[in-house]
């Protein structure tokens, strides 16, 4: 198990144990585990008894529960108590906002045992007259509790990404002499996904080839398969003949928008029987068109036009913009992440570690600020040509105001306005705290825009459009926020940012060194929109996005 994997699990026991309405020293102990284990360098598989048990917030009895997880994959006390928990109870742990202390009220006063059942109670009006629960909060709630239901099968797409990969290669080495290929969503890299989507040419009968290929739950439906890996994650299989793969990967490759465009643009076209997809742009006459932009009609507009971008790609990317180090919450320190920066060969970070109102991130001070600036430029010295710019991931404030008075936010290279807190707001209240920030004439990006969370929160709304106007009319960035739970900005508004002359940002928003590998995420999700390099902020040099940010 990895150290997240058992942090993760020690939060869970404290969680579960909060619903049982255990001891909360005890509690508070397993969910400090948490927070110390998540932050550590080092695998615990790697280290001694006693040097776990040495650890922070360890000692003997949650050392010996490690131990446990290390050998056996499992903890007794956890299992104890899960055995005694409802299976939708604990469920409910998952859904945004909702607390063991509320859950543990549901279950107990209400006799609610599932989503279900709770779902039901609060369309009755049931919560209001409970303790802790309101009108509003039943309200919200309800919100959460229908996103929860409308996602819950679905998976981000950096969850599946490998075991996509790993999956190609086990059903190659079943299938020696097929072609196969992914498709659908994952094929087009959508930010979530409901299954791994794979072709393979052969009509052939696949059960035996599945089965030898590590897949379960094996079922045979008209034209495709479904199963399942050995961890879960659901597979579904289309197959055709060797000599329409082409053909096939195209259609299956396509949301059901882009090839109802696609017929309704080219009536009648034949494309049937082909060999190799690059066949059927030919027979349309068109240039071919990356899967990633196969969503939408409008790609094939600029198809016909022959106007097509040349899409982004993670080797364009030249800086680490939007990353946290120790000074703030980031795992490692500002040394260890400039230095890893560089080595992956970037030519440039930017430190943006939280502001003062971010208390529970450890935000900076204004003292401490100045200290963190004259830290980089010491490293800038001692680093150069790499370049390493003074930053700040600000808060934007209630009143849409930035977080340090003028003359601290002068002093800064880069300043990317990000909400972080009283994220429930209408329209109106979070698009005009949102349009103060980008008039502020220091803002540089404007981060993550929505707040989103995918599949755990939809963020606040916004008008999207009168964002993008102001970001274009005060020379303001937007970030395409590159942690794979965020992929905020949506590309979907990428071709009216671009359109508007705004360019996008792809920030990792890494709090350690492996955070900064986020990127691939980002630019995965820019090419959707049609993101070229030469509208990619952190794709320009040093000196050009300093030129920007400075304006």
């Amino acid at each position: 198990m990895t150290n997240k994997e058992i942090a993760k699990t020690f939060q869970l026991l404290g969680n579960i144990m909060e619903l049982h309405g255990e001891n909360p020293y005890k509690i508070r102990s397993y969910q400090n585990a948490y927070i110390n284990l998540r932050k550590l360098d080092r695998p615990l598989s790697e280290m001694s008894d006693e040097e776990i048990e040495s650890l922070k917030g360890v000692g003997k009895a949650i050392s010996g529960k490690i131990r446990e997880l290390l050998d056996n994959g499992k903890m007794a006390t956890l299992e104890k108590y899960r055995e005694q928990t409802p299976e939708g109870v604990e469920e409910m742990l998952h859904i945004k906002g909702f607390g063991p202390k509320k859950i543990r009220v549901i279950w107990k006063e209400l006799g609610a045992e599932t989503i279900g059942e709770l779902l039901y109670a609060v369309n009755e009006n049931r919560l209001i007259e409970l303790k802790g629960f309101g009108k509003k909060t039943q309200d919200q709630l309800k919100e959460q509790l229908e996103y929860y239901q409308r996602t819950k099968h679905q998976f981000h797409f950096a969850a599946l990404e490998a075991a996509g990969r790993e999956l190609i290669t086990d059903l190659q080495a079943a299938f020696p002499d097929t072609r196969l290929e992914t498709c659908g969503a994952t094929r087009r890299h959508a930010n979530v996904l409901d299954a791994i989507n794979i072709l393979i040419g052969t009509e052939t009968d696949l059960t035996e080839g599945l089965k030898s290929a590590g897949l379960e739950a094996i079922r045979q439906d008209a034209g495709h398969y479904t199963a399942t890996t050995a961890a879960g994650i659901p597979v579904r299989i289309f197959t055709c003949a060797p000599a329409a793969f082409g053909s096939k990967l195209f259609r299956y490759t396509a949301s059901d928008d882009f090839l109802q465009a696609f017929v309704e643009a080219f009536p009648g076209l034949d494309f049937k029987g082909l060999a190799e997809e690059t066949a059927v742009f030919e027979r349309a006459g068109i240039p071919y068109i990356q899967p990633e932009l196969r969503e939408q009609g409008w790609a094939l507009e600029l198809a016909k036009t022959n106007e097509l971008p040349v899409l982004v790609e993670e080797q364009d990317i030249k800086g680490v913009v939007h990353s946290h180090t120790k000074w703030s919450d980031g795992l490692h320190t500002l040394r260890e992440m400039v230095e890893y920066a560089r080595d992956q060969g970037y030519d440039y970070i930017a430190i943006t570690d939280h502001s003062k109102a971010a208390f529970y991130a450890n935000g900076l001070q204004p003292e401490r600020v100045l200290a963190q600036m004259a830290e980089i430029d010491a490293l800038n010295q001692e680093m150069a040509p790499f370049r390493i710019f003074k930053g700040i991931e600000s808060d934007i404030l209630n009143d849409g105001s930035l977080d340090y008075p003028e003359e601290i936010l002068q002093q800064f290279d880069v300043i990317i306005a990000s909400v972080h807190t009283n994220l429930r707001m209408d329209e109106d209240k979070a698009t005009q705290r949102l349009l103060t920030a980008i008039e502020n004439p220091y803002t540089s990006i404007l981060g993550h825009p929505t707040g989103r969370l995918l599949l755990s929160r939809k963020g606040y709304p916004i008008d999207h459009k009168a964002v993008i106007d102001a970001c274009a009319a005060n020379g303001v960035a937007i970030e395409l926020n590159a942690n794979p739970y965020r992929l905020d900005l949506d590309w979907t508004w990428i071709p009216y940012a671009l359109e508007k002359g705004v360019p996008i940002s792809i920030n990792p928003d890494a709090h350690s060194r492996e955070g900064i590998h986020d990127i691939h995420y980002g630019v995965l999700s820019a090419r959707k929109g049609g993101l070229t390099a030469a509208q990619c902020l952190n794709a320009r040099s040093a000196e050009d996005f300093l030129a920007y940010c400075k304006k």
